[in-house]
């Protein structure tokens, strides 16, 4: 590359497959968060229910596929919130984010790489969680921060 002083240099880029999160929510303001080890940061992580695009595959479709396979829940309305992208400087990971409701337990299907655990919390309190750095997932971050905002839940 080109530096933008000019000079010559060398730039690496990583590009991982489109991802879609999902913060699913219930009528009188409840949320299921998911909770598993992560190898990257070595600890547990609470984050949406969330997932890689398979070629062919829409956003909307993934979202459906990965809420029901971390969660077992499946869900009458979809609200789009948006796309982030997590890490701009050298990584390429767009994520669509959703949030659905009009919720419908059924039983979960984890890839069996996935132990995941599903909690049930109060939007205020994911809220304040992102506020105190307890939830560091940021597409999860995103997602909780403008649910807050548009009220959703509510």
């Amino acid at each position: 590359v080109i530096r933008p002083d000019g000079k010559p240099g060398i730039f690496g880029v990583v590009t991982l497959l489109a991802g879609v999160s999902v913060l699913p929510m219930t009528e009188d303001g409840y949320v299921y968060i998911t909770e598993e080890y992560r190898y990257g940061v070595e600890r547990d992580s609470i984050e949406a229910a969330s997932g890689g695009m398979e070629e062919g595959q829409t956003a909307l479709e993934t979202a459906k596929k990965e809420l029901q396979e971390e969660t077992g829940l499946t869900a009458e309305e979809w609200y789009d919130c948006g796309m982030v992208d997590p890490l701009t400087s050298v990584m390429v990971a767009p994520q669509r984010l959703f949030i659905a409701r009009g919720l419908r337990q059924g039983e979960s299907n984890p890839e069996g790489t996935e132990v995941i655990t599903m909690h049930k919390k109060k939007l205020d309190d994911l809220y304040q969680m992102v506020i105190n750095g307890e939830i560091t997932h940021a597409p999860t971050c995103v997602l909780i921060l403008r649910a807050k905002l548009l009220s959703i839940g509510k």
